[in-house]
């Protein structure tokens, strides 16, 4: 379900909240077309008992009155925000847009002070990848809840939007608009095409013992095997990997 609920703005500037009910629970999503105020958001998220609320862009939400590179001014705006999500047991998403400023360190090319990485549990950074005028990729830099997620990647065209999946490509190299020395992806495939060309069956310990010394992975090449359609089984106490499925490239 999908609709759009309008809250009155003190200030007479407007904006869009589009309301989407997904499994049970409302996401606020809100595309600004002036600023905000505390009192709109709570008044969103009480009016529909949103679970998650995404404030796109977050510059927009601070308004003109904000210095956004003041850590006093940006620290008090997210405490606010931080109380507001404890109180309504509602997830934020702050969405900013990364200047222009040479060097690699996504913190310092966010949205103003680093206070608004330093308050975020987690920060993905989504950046297009050199060479490839389709993908994106998406890459954790941050993350105080659990190990960090391996990088993705995802395609958009003029047909829409396609998930790749796992990708091999750093920070610095979205940043720095540098293309991936290697998608391992490919290493580990052609890594497997050429192991089938001689064998039929490989255990899967020399499989794992090959890829390790070309730096691919094991989740990595789990994900080859998946898209050659390999199939793993046991022989004893050992486990073999049958290729004599696998097509040539």
């Amino acid at each position: 379900m999908f609709r759009i609920i309008s809250i009155k703005a003190k200030s007479g500037i407007p904006f869009l909240c589009f309301c989407f009910y997904i499994t049970g629970k409302f996401i606020i999503y809100i595309q600004f077309i002036g600023f905000m105020i505390d009192e709109r958001l709570e008044s969103a998220i009480k009016q529909t008992g949103a679970r998650v609320l995404i404030l796109d862009p977050i510059q927009a939400y601070l308004g003109g009155t904000m210095d956004m590179n003041r850590a006093n001014e940006a620290r008090d705006m997210t405490k606010r925000l931080s109380l507001l999500a404890e109180k309504y047991k509602c997830a934020i998403l702050l969405i900013g847009h990364m200047n222009k400023a040479g060097g690699n360190k996504a913190a310092y090319r966010g949205m103003g002070s680093i206070d608004f990485f330093a308050v975020a549990r987690s920060v993905l950074l989504v950046g297009r990848i050199e060479g490839e005028p389709d993908l994106r990729a998406v890459v954790q830099i941050k993350n105080n809840l659990a190990a960090f997620g391996h990088s993705k990647a995802f395609r958009l065209t003029e047909t829409g939007f396609e998930w790749i999946g796992d990708y091999e490509i750093t920070a610095d190299e979205v940043l720095g608009g540098i293309a991936p020395k290697v998608n391992k992806l490919e290493q580990a495939k052609k890594m497997l095409r050429e192991l089938a060309k001689t064998s039929a069956s490989v255990q899967s310990s020399e499989i794992f013992d090959k890829a390790e010394e070309l730096n691919i992975s094991k989740r990595t090449l789990e994900n080859a095997k998946k898209k050659l359609g390999i199939k793993a089984r046991r022989i004893g106490n050992s486990w073999y990997w049958d290729l004599d499925k696998v097509k040539p490239e």
